[in-house]
């Protein structure tokens, strides 16, 4: 299954019995909590699922946005209507930066039939479709957590994979070169890593590059079929939408969920810092 979906693909799967399941993952890192969106309006039918609650564990040394217990997540997404044989959708504001940890985390928790609104919600509302206030209350789902299905890494793997493949820093250029670090007490990045910030996956509209330009912006940056590629961030949000892009250009890649906040925690580990 492709992972995006665009808006009038989205249309006509919501008016087949029975639709797709609809996840509202709006989250902003400094913003207004993304419930407050959600309750402004959303696409109907969309269930609000919380990012810091529903797809991540408790913050602490293992990053400040670890894996959840599979117990957990496969309540969170029963609770939301999710079943093992439904289609999902899941979307946020524009860029896809929160679908995409949604969208991965369903993925790695063995629910294959998920895909992404490209655009998200601005891309569904700009060409005036409805949205509501209306809150759902779905029928309870039963989907089950089998985790594993997805390939992750840890601090000691993604120190190999840097030197032995291809690691992707998905921050912005500044925080990767250690000239800014806003949320992390340490500034820089893992030694060998090569900076591709996610903002680079999508246009001014939000929405993904063709695969063959994807393919072309991760080939320049030595990251291809051909070799071992994995991702991070800071806390392993944003390395889930490099993660999706690099789906997008065929390249498959791991997750390091732990990202620099897991780094960082360990006093042991290196730190460069500047453009290498």
């Amino acid at each position: 299954m492709h992972p995006l979906v665009d808006a009038p693909a989205l249309e006509r799967l919501l008016r087949r019995d029975p639709p797709p399941i609809l996840l509202d993952v709006r989250w902003h890192l400094a913003g207004p909590p993304g419930a407050e969106s959600y309750r402004k309006g959303h696409l109907p039918g969309a269930v609000f699922v919380d990012l810091d609650r529903d797809l991540a564990g408790p913050p602490g040394p293992a990053g400040r946005h670890p894996l959840p217990e599979p117990e957990a997540f496969e309540a969170a997404m029963r609770r939301a209507g999710v079943s093992g044989a439904a289609q999902v959708i899941v979307y946020d504001d524009a860029d896809s930066t929160a679908a995409a940890r949604l969208w991965w985390t369903l993925r790695y928790f063995g629910h294959e039939q998920v895909r992404v609104l490209d655009g998200g919600y601005h891309g569904w509302v700009e060409g005036g479709r409805e949205v509501t206030t209306d809150v759902p209350a779905p029928a309870p789902g039963d989907f089950v957590a089998r985790p594993g299905r997805l390939p992750v890494l840890d601090a000691a793997g993604a120190a190999a994979l840097a030197g032995d493949g291809v690691l992707l820093d998905a921050r912005a250029a500044e925080r990767y070169r250690g000239e800014n670090e806003p949320v992390d007490p340490v500034a820089g990045h893992i030694p060998g890593a090569v900076n591709a910030p996610t903002s680079g996956n999508v246009g001014v509209d939000g929405r993904f590059l063709p695969p063959e330009l994807l393919r072309e912006r991760f080939a320049k940056l030595g990251a291809t079929d051909a070799l071992d590629v994995g991702a991070y961030c800071g806390s392993g949000v944003t390395a889930a939408h490099e993660i999706l892009a690099l789906t997008i250009a065929g390249v498959p890649a791991a997750l390091y969920v732990g990202s620099w906040s897991n780094w960082v925690a360990d006093p042991s580990n290196p730190v460069a810092t500047g453009e290498n």
